[in-house]
């Protein structure tokens, strides 16, 4: 059933990338080149850069398209990094990323004519992106987890753990969540009773009446 659950955001995570992460690039980029034309005074006094040097803040297409690339990346990390997420989660769309690479070098056009909404922001961003390398480069980087042996298994639990009063014959001590060790309720309770007093005292083989501790 996790795996299950990884296939599922394995199939958001893919269009998250594709539609906002390609979006957020190519608006983002759009943002900066007319940033850069607008301020086109010598280098020496701030002109070719963007917002003529000064801060980005005000630019709400690098705000936008930054914003979006960052939640993406974020949502990426996350399903990367958390041990109880399947690593399909993160690995099945590395893998597309890293094979539409593979293609794109060896055979550009087929690559391209893949693209989904290439007359879209989407489908351009998108293929600006792989023109980049920068798909390839996050793809290796999300099939990460696919060669971690731990990623596989379901997480253990605390070993020795048990609900309070919910441990049998053979089995340790329940551990109480928050008070950092086993319960020692029944230890405490058997220390408190007191013992037989027949059994503190034997008699003698020889006869002799007088009681002797044993």
């Amino acid at each position: 059933m996790r795996h299950l659950y990884g296939v599922a955001f394995a199939v958001l995570l893919a269009a998250a990338v594709f539609f906002g992460a390609a979006w957020g690039y190519l608006f983002l980029g759009r943002g900066l080149d007319a940033s850069i034309a607008a301020n086109g005074s010598p280098s020496v006094s701030g002109g070719g850069l963007p917002a003529g040097g000064g801060a980005l803040f005000q630019n709400l297409h690098v705000m936008l398209g930054g914003g979006a690339l960052l939640a993406v990346g974020l949502a990426a990390g996350l399903l990367m990094v958390i041990p109880w997420v399947s690593p399909l989660a993160a690995g099945l769309p590395g893998l597309v990323l890293v094979a539409w690479t593979a293609l794109y070098i060896s055979n550009v056009g087929e690559a391209v004519r893949l693209i989904p909404l290439k007359t879209r922001d989407f489908g351009a961003g998108f293929e600006t992106l792989l023109f980049n390398g920068l798909l390839g480069a996050v793809g290796l980087a999300m099939i990460a987890p696919l060669f971690i042996p731990s990623r596989w298994r379901r997480p253990s639990r605390v070993p020795g753990y048990a609900a309070p009063g919910a441990s049998g014959p053979g089995q340790p001590a329940s551990a109480v969540p928050g008070m950092g060790g086993p319960d020692l309720a029944p230890t405490i309770a058997e220390f408190a009773t007191p013992p037989d007093r027949d059994s503190e005292f034997t008699t003698p083989s020889d006869g002799d009446n007088n009681v002797l501790p044993g």
